[in-house]
């Protein structure tokens, strides 16, 4: 039985945009088309979705994010896109000693052992070191959960305190770095209607174990404001995080309204998972998908510096 909370409490299709990374007219779409989902109308006409409905476009946006076609999935129910997701295993691509690791971190959120958690995080970051810990435990973990949430292997709440804990470890991780500091001063930030900042802070962990100068702003931040942030605090590059729920659709148009702003010896750099499904590649931003391509790109920026400027 679904939860009478889900049913009754209603959202407007912006959030639901927001929330899911589905377009709005894909929603309409797939209303007339597929006959789901089925808002009702507020006092002003305008449609409005109980969060029962919204749970379930998440789960079908992770789905067509995995080659899933909308036709095929769209018309199931909760508990027949639930199944399908179980069937994906997304431990494929792990060896069986990271797999089993991965686990036990899983377990730990599902025992709702937030101390358990946070020991477990640390003692692995001590082995592995900051740069390993982003890249070998928590890029691989974040995947796992994400899919474990897919499939109802973990509530939302669940997937938060992963979040939560895996934020707070980070960010005592990046305040205890003492490496000398040497270009770029990158400013870090998200979009408007961007919530996500997990991404964000595991990127500026990454270029701070290269001794990079980090100005974080936290989400949601708007392009007039990045602007001036970045001039004020004499940033070399603006870096942007785009989670899966943002819609890659917009991302050409905001990140070349940033640019038209930006003045021209200022890079952008965008990173996450909206901008690996990207089919064109942005012209106005250096893009990576992975922690790895930052650290390359990092070092690309640093050889064309020395060779402009040598010393």
């Amino acid at each position: 039985m679904e939860n009478t909370a889900l049913l009754e409490f209603t959202v407007s299709i912006s959030t639901v945009e927001r929330e899911t990374g589905l377009s709005k007219d894909t929603l309409r779409i797939w209303e007339r088309r597929y006959g789901f989902p089925q808002p009702k109308r507020d006092g002003n006409g305008d449609r409005v979705y109980n969060l029962s409905q919204v749970e379930r476009l998440r789960l079908i946006k992770r789905l067509i994010d995995r080659g899933e076609r909308p036709g095929k999935i769209v018309a199931k129910q909760a508990n027949e896109l639930a199944e399908l997701a179980a069937q994906r295993d997304l431990s494929s691509t792990l060896d069986t000693e990271a797999s089993h690791e991965l686990s036990n971190y899983v377990r730990l959120i599902k025992q709702h052992d937030t101390t358990g958690l946070r020991s477990a995080f640390k003692n692995t970051l001590a082995q592995q070191g900051l740069q390993s810990f982003l890249v070998d435990t928590i890029t691989p973990l974040s995947t796992y959960v994400g899919g474990a949430w897919m499939s109802g292997g973990i509530h939302i709440f669940e997937e938060h305190l992963y979040t939560e804990v895996a934020q707070n470890i980070l960010r005592q991780a990046v305040a205890g770095h003492t490496l000398p500091l040497r270009p770029p001063k990158v400013l870090l930030t998200t979009l408007p209607n961007e919530q996500h900042g997990l991404a964000l802070l595991m990127i500026e962990a990454v270029l701070v174990a290269e001794g990079v100068e980090c100005v974080s702003l936290g989400t949601q931040l708007p392009i007039g404001e990045i602007v001036a942030a970045a001039e004020a605090h004499h940033c070399d590059i603006v870096g942007l995080s785009f989670s899966g729920a943002y819609p890659s659709s917009k991302i050409p148009r905001e990140v070349a309204n940033l640019r038209l702003a930006l003045a021209r010896k200022i890079d952008i750099w965008a990173g996450g998972e909206a901008i690996a499904r990207l089919k064109k590649r942005l012209e106005d931003a250096t893009m990576f998908e992975t922690l790895q391509d930052a650290v390359t790109e990092l070092a690309v920026w640093r050889a064309r510096q020395e060779r402009a400027h040598p010393t």
